[in-house]
């Protein structure tokens, strides 16, 4: 990676330095409206835009700037790919909320402290990205938690907004307390926090020193911590009495950091197989438990929370695989899905009603219907992904296991999707869906395929076979996710169904039990007010 200097360092440092001032002005000038904070989010956006075209002009590059003087040390911005990518997908959600916000706070009380919390987090979100001195991208992450802290209880006078932002508030401070550990030993390994020198060093250095290894090992905890892994996932369901711009924010781009920090540091987390197993294993099993309790939810809000947190523990996987170019293509389709999902919940009634209108899918149907679903996902998934590689379309493949777990799981996940065309019921009903559903399972596993070979080796992380431990536990997982799923759709009311569905519904309990422990250590604050309207009770009626 090359270092900027001369007229070069002012106008790109300019560009990446404008994005963190611009928003950390609009909080100083919250108290004057929404004017300022519009302004400063479509500048961010523009400084964003920038970086990028620099990018692809001049290629990666740390920037040191004048500024570093008044730190006393050459901190520095690093803008490469991943990070390009990832201010660009944060500025424009930032945009957006921004923007969605003015409407939605007319006339709150709250609404100028609501604007300044808001950019201030946009302020430290972006300095994570842009950072490239691991101390200063912890300090960042740890001001992002503390700023969104104030969002998260806008509504103080709510006792369940207070105990979820509680439980979110011990758990990102057992996180930063991961990272701080982090740090210390790696100064020890390297003797420098520079992350484009940590980077260099783990490609040269062979195998790792045993503290380094610890620090990654700790880097990874922090991460999974921060992304809501199980056990450690309930303030993310329960966080649900914020603004709703502010859920939007959260699950499209804070609680996706701890996945950019990992591929950020790629290089380094691939040298520890212990760190990539243990981000197999949980995100594996976090992916499938949280996939079969969402089935279970009524409320859209919490169904999306559930579905953020399957869809970290499969990004989280995808990282352990060392699939670090399909985990930075996941983080920004699913930040902008779910930006989406949240902040138009509003429609979610209509589109349910028109659900109700149209007529049923045929169910699960004959196992031949099956098999012969699963053979044409299969096709669907297996052909673009065998045209790419033999077209030599891709010019740093993922390893080979990988890749054939990854389109595997592709493929059970579009079965449902290809059941109507063989089904005769189908036929005679619906054919004309049926066949655009083939149609659309097909392009959707074309255009992944596509992206994967064009993101290949945006990463920058080197390809590392993933082991036969992790390749196993990936396809055990899903593997029974899909039987699970398919059992339970086929007899909803069979014995299985009617055994599995208090404990799916209550989350296998493992957040009251992770509750329970930590609040007996720092209790919740005690607030006086309504139960939360919001949060779906742990028992009742089906």
């Amino acid at each position: 990676m090359d270092i900027a200097n001369g007229g070069e360092v002012f106008w790109r440092s300019a560009a990446l330095l404008a994005v963190p001032l611009l928003y950390g002005v609009a909080a100083m000038a919250a108290g004057a409206g929404w004017r300022w904070s519009r302004l400063a989010a479509t500048g961010a956006l523009a400084g964003a835009v920038l970086s990028a075209l620099a990018l692809a002009w001049g290629g990666p590059t740390v920037v040191y700037g004048p500024l570093d003087a008044l730190w006393g040390a050459p901190l520095g911005l690093r803008i490469d790919t991943p990070g390009a990518v990832v201010l660009l997908l944060v500025t424009l959600v930032g945009w957006v909320i921004v923007r969605y916000s003015a409407s939605y706070l007319a006339g709150d009380t709250g609404e100028a402290r609501y604007r300044r919390w808001l950019m201030l987090t946009l302020a430290a979100v972006s300095m994570v990205v842009l950072s490239n001195h691991l101390a200063v991208l912890a300090l960042a992450w740890l001001a992002t938690s503390l700023a969104l802290h104030r969002l998260l209880t806008h509504f103080g006078h709510r006792r369940q907004a207070q105990i979820a932002a509680h439980k979110k508030f011990l758990i990102s401070r057992l996180a930063d307390g991961c990272m701080v550990a982090a740090l210390g030993l790696l100064v020890s390994a390297f003797g420098t926090l520079d992350i484009d020198r940590l980077l260099a060093l783990a490609g040269t250095s062979g195998s790792l020193p045993a503290t380094a290894q610890a620090a990654v090992l700790l880097i990874v905890c922090a991460a999974l911590l921060k992304c809501a892994q199980l056990p450690a996932h309930g303030w993310l369901i329960q966080v649900m009495e914020a603004p709703t711009p502010v859920s939007a924010l959260l699950h499209a781009g804070i609680v996706n950091l701890g996945g950019f920090v990992l591929i950020r540091l790629s290089p380094l987390v691939s040298e520890v197989s212990a760190a990539m197993l243990l981000l197999v294993v949980v995100g594996t099993l976090t992916a499938v438990l949280a996939a079969l309790v969402m089935t279970t939810r009524i409320s859209i809000k919490v169904m999306l929370a559930w579905s953020t947190c399957a869809q970290m523990g499969f990004m989280l996987q995808e990282c352990g695989l060392g699939a670090w170019d399909l985990a930075l293509l996941h983080l920004v389709a699913h930040s902008l899905y779910k930006a989406h999902a949240f902040l138009g919940a509003g429609g979610a009634v209509a589109q349910s009603r028109l659900q109700q209108l149209s007529p049923a899918l045929p169910a699960w149907s004959a196992p031949a219907a099956f098999g012969a679903a699963l053979v044409g996902a299969g096709l669907a998934t297996g052909l673009p992904a065998w045209a790419g590689q033999a077209l030599g379309l891709s010019g740093q493949p993922v390893a080979t296991g990988a890749s054939l777990v990854l389109v595997l799981i592709m493929s059970l996940a579009l079965v449902p999707l290809l059941l109507p065309l063989f089904s005769a019921l189908a036929w005679q009903a619906r054919g004309a869906l049926a066949w655009r559903l083939l149609g659309g399972a097909g392009l959707v596993a074309a255009a992944y395929a596509a992206l994967h070979h064009g993101l290949s080796g945006w990463a920058g992380a080197p390809v590392v076979a993933a082991s036969g431990w992790q390749l196993g536990v990936v396809l055990v997982g899903f593997g029974a996710l899909f039987v699970v799923q398919g059992w339970v759709r086929a007899k909803p009311d069979g014995a299985l169904a009617n055994r599995l569905y208090p404990w799916f519904y209550g989350g296998l309990f493992l957040d009251e039990l992770f509750t329970r422990l930590t609040f007996r250590l720092w209790p919740a604050p005690r607030v006086s007010g309504p139960a939360s309207p919001l949060v779906e009770p742990l028992t009742g009626a089906r």
